[in-house]
């Protein structure tokens, strides 16, 4: 894991919802500080709802200069946009659409076409909004991803191919275990990036994230093991998910 690893624990869900949000605020004041667009990937699954809801509301959304956020996707479902387990039509009910955020500002994955040519097409987009040549790895301020009970982050599945691709950003990963593929960054763009924040609540993360954080390394079975960017690792829980944590996490 990163030697820059912080881990917040939290009485519950509300105080983790809080602690993202913040984080959120913080990046963006100091890019904007900066002079310069912040560019966070935003994640799927309901657990990121809540902190979407507090920055798309006083006093949040007015501490955050909107016109200079980039906003992109750790990872989408092979769906339309408009299909309820789309990540993109998640963050635009709770956040994108309540602050008025232009399109030209809003970078989705491409659900509803092949998984193939959207990862691809979505890798060059991210080259050419963020820069970085072909052997150089484009930088996000922030990534928030989740975990879920069996260790996958993104949608970087236990045993799965993408787990072992390294040569690229952004690829299509073919997910046995829900009968699915999803589209996804690879940890080799995640490590890149300035700040990660992992995002995690509920009891039924707890064994994983004791196994992620104080278990053997094990990627192939916790994938989350494989984030450990160069820049800032957190991991924002609650007491529910820390539960099985040794003292001293």
């Amino acid at each position: 894991m990163s030697e820059h690893r912080e881990l917040q624990r939290l009485p519950d869900s509300a105080a983790v919802a809080q602690a993202a949000a913040g984080l959120f605020v913080a990046c963006a004041q100091t890019a904007q500080t900066e002079a310069r667009d912040f560019r966070v990937a935003l994640s799927g699954g309901g657990t990121p709802r809540r902190f979407h809801a507090l920055l798309a509301a006083s006093p949040l959304r007015e501490q955050v200069d909107w016109s200079r956020v980039q906003f992109f996707w750790g990872d989408e479902r092979c769906v339309p946009p408009d299909d309820p387990e789309s990540n993109y039509r998640m963050a635009c009910e709770t956040l994108l659409d309540p602050l008025n955020i232009p399109a030209s500002q809003i970078h989705r994955m491409r659900g509803e076409d092949d998984p193939a040519a959207a990862a691809r097409a979505y890798e060059a987009e991210i080259r050419a909004l963020l820069g970085g040549g072909a052997n150089a790895i484009p930088r996000f301020d922030l990534i928030y991803t989740g975990m879920g009970p069996d260790g996958h982050t993104l949608s970087l599945f236990p045993h799965t191919a993408a787990l072992r691709i390294t040569d690229r950003l952004v690829t299509e990963n073919v997910v046995p275990q829900l009968n699915t593929t999803r589209i996804t960054f690879t940890a080799t763009l995640a490590n890149a990036a300035a700040s990660v924040a992992f995002v995690i609540a509920g009891p039924d993360k707890a064994d994983a994230l004791a196994e992620v954080l104080q278990g053997a390394y094990n990627p192939e079975r916790y994938p989350s093991q494989l984030i450990a960017p160069a820049g800032e690792l957190r991991f924002i829980v609650d007491e529910a998910a820390a539960a099985k944590l040794r003292a001293g996490a």
